[in-house]
């Protein structure tokens, strides 16, 4: 009797073991299947993670809320790069390591300086006619403003507290160019790309590289200011420059970088051959308060321009377009040498793009530190 009651004892407890680990796995399984619910029912946040100020690290800029992140991924503008699976995460994640690595590879990269005393031919000025209405020392200067320009305003003694902190943004970042060899990309607009590899993102990068093989130091905010939403893209750049300028509160040389919106039609393409070089030509926007937003200091942008322009002149003749001064203000109430600058426009190609750079970078340098 004794036998048979130790035996039905050991027999339950057994049993009890046995309850207690299926419990425990089922347990374990039901937490690790939350877990992986949780995790796919986050939407990813389409981080702007791109090359960080010193251009080795990753930057996270300001990330979308989950409302605007929807909308993003279900507009009719999808982002065709990092939809391509369906674990959009790793895409995220391999397309930011990916243009981490080919940045680094540039930035490692030495770089051909710009050589002077080359000979330099305006190509093509397209259907566009650069008529201007004042001129400074061969500076021409097209004034769309309600202001009488003086001569005063338009003499180049600005002088830069800090001439070697630059930053470089681009308020209307998907603005691309005529696709060529080697720069085919997948169009979400006319003459527009959410791919940075192929806007005037690319443009800025190469500026930023060459600046800083002359000793700059530069600042290339990639944040998309004018996608998922076009309207709205200066008061979006506005918070980003400002957040920028919190950062680094010494800079005075502020960048919005674009690409000429006319010519649509992808016919014009204002080129200048400099040695052998064809390079897109450049183009100032100067701002000023004479929409009625706050602009007091506007003539320090003109002036700013000019000096650069007058020294592109010296170096590149052809290189830079008239300039264009205009009542909107453009943001660029910001620093001291605030300015748009339009590289090339729709009919242009990626390299003659990053050509001007290579020219540009060079008539800054000589400008400001020369």
């Amino acid at each position: 009797m004794v036998n048979v009651r130790v035996i039905k004892a050991k027999k339950a407890i057994m049993f009890l073991i046995i309850i207690v680990f299926l419990v425990i796995g089922i347990i374990k399984l039901i937490l690790q299947i939350k877990e992986n619910i949780k995790e796919v029912s986050l939407i990813p946040i389409i981080e702007d993670t791109i090359i960080s100020t010193n251009g080795n690290k990753l930057k996270e800029f300001k990330s979308m809320d989950r409302d605007t992140t929807e909308e993003l991924l279900s507009s009719e503008l999808n982002m065709s790069k990092y939809i391509k699976s369906n674990d959009t995460n790793n895409t995220i994640v391999a397309e930011a390591n990916q243009l981490n690595t080919t940045n680094e590879n540039v930035n490692n990269n030495e770089m051909e300086e710009a050589q002077t005393g080359l000979e330099t031919e305006v190509i093509d000025n397209g259907s566009i006619n650069n008529k201007f209405t004042n001129e400074y020392n061969g500076v021409k200067i097209k004034n769309e403003s309600k202001y009488q320009l003086t001569e005063e305003m338009l003499i180049p003694n600005l002088e830069l507290e800090d001439k070697k902190d630059v930053i470089i943004y681009h308020t209307h970042t998907c603005e691309s160019y005529t696709a060529s060899p080697g720069f085919e990309y997948e169009s979400t607009g006319n003459f527009r790309t959410t791919d940075l590899n192929f806007s005037v993102v690319r443009v800025g990068r190469e500026l930023k590289n060459r600046l800083t093989n002359y000793g700059f130091n530069v600042i290339h905010d990639e944040t998309y200011h004018d996608y998922p939403a076009y309207s709205g893209s200066y008061n979006r750049s506005l918070t980003s420059i400002k957040n920028d300028l919190l950062a680094n509160p010494n800079t005075q040389i502020v960048i919005d970088l674009h690409r000429d919106a006319v010519g649509s039609s992808g016919t014009y393409a204002p080129t200048v051959k400099i040695g052998n070089d064809y390079a897109a030509q450049i183009m100032f926007v100067i701002g000023t308060d004479g929409g009625g937003l706050s602009h007091p200091e506007w003539v320090e942008n003109l002036k700013y321009a000019i000096k650069i322009v007058e020294k592109g002149n010296e170096l590149y003749p052809g290189l830079f377009k008239p300039i264009m001064v205009r009542n909107s203000r453009y943001n660029q109430h910001v620093a001291k040498a605030a300015t748009i600058m339009e590289i090339g426009a729709t009919g242009n190609t990626m390299d003659q793009c990053l050509n001007s750079m290579k020219y540009l970078s060079k008539v800054m340098d000589e400008a400001l530190n020369k």
